[in-house]
């Protein structure tokens, strides 16, 4: 029997990358938008607090399961920045060209070696909006900044971002060899790995 759960999201590419990850396992998977449910308000201090918050009030406002992914790009020469701000770097949320412009001039001048960063990505999966035992995976996924983007898909920052052990930035990548590095890939596979035993309880 096919379990609908709901995405805490509302972003057309996090929707499509988890449906293809998590494909084969009778979950359908539903966007908070087509259920009415508006975005909550992102007031934690961590990337686990925040996909909490929007795992909860998806699940208060459904009654169904929730799935929320609390993601960004920390860049080590900038202390983790963008961080928590990533999807609203540059003022706007959602708006990745500007929010790429910002990052490339707080790095003009930085030399390559001093151009380190990683994609982080916290899934929170909760079986009712007071579930006390949620499923948390995360996944993180190293490289560097590039000094202008590269290449035309995936979303975000990932022109700019050159995955360690590759040649090609990661909006380069063909998708299938990206779902399998990325930081949201690595999250799902851990989730999966755990979800025989939670999909029983739900």
């Amino acid at each position: 029997m096919t379990q609908r759960m709901v995405l805490a999201s509302g972003n057309a590419g996090k929707l499509r990358e988890l449906r293809h990850l998590l494909a084969g396992l009778d979950i359908e998977l539903v966007a908070q938008g087509e259920l009415g449910v508006d975005d909550a308000e992102e007031t934690g201090t961590t990337f686990v607090e925040n996909a909490l918050l929007k795992a909860r009030h998806a699940a208060r406002i459904t009654g169904l399961p929730a799935l929320a992914d609390d993601s960004g790009l920390c860049v080590d020469a900038l202390e983790g920045a963008p961080g928590l701000y990533s999807a609203r770097f540059a003022g706007v949320h959602g708006d990745h060209a500007a929010n790429n412009a910002k990052l490339l001039r707080m790095l003009d001048g930085t030399p390559e070696s001093a151009r380190g960063a990683f994609f982080i990505c916290v899934l929170a999966l909760l079986r009712h909006a007071d579930d006390p035992a949620p499923l948390i995976a995360e996944g993180r996924w190293r490289g560097r900044i590039l000094d202008a983007p590269r290449g035309e898909h995936g979303f975000g920052y990932d022109p700019l971002f050159q995955p360690d052990g590759q040649t090609q930035s990661a909006a380069e990548l063909d998708n299938a060899l990206k779902n399998r590095l990325s930081h949201r890939g690595q999250a799902l596979t851990h989730l999966r790995d755990a979800l025989g035993t939670f999909q029983a309880a739900m």
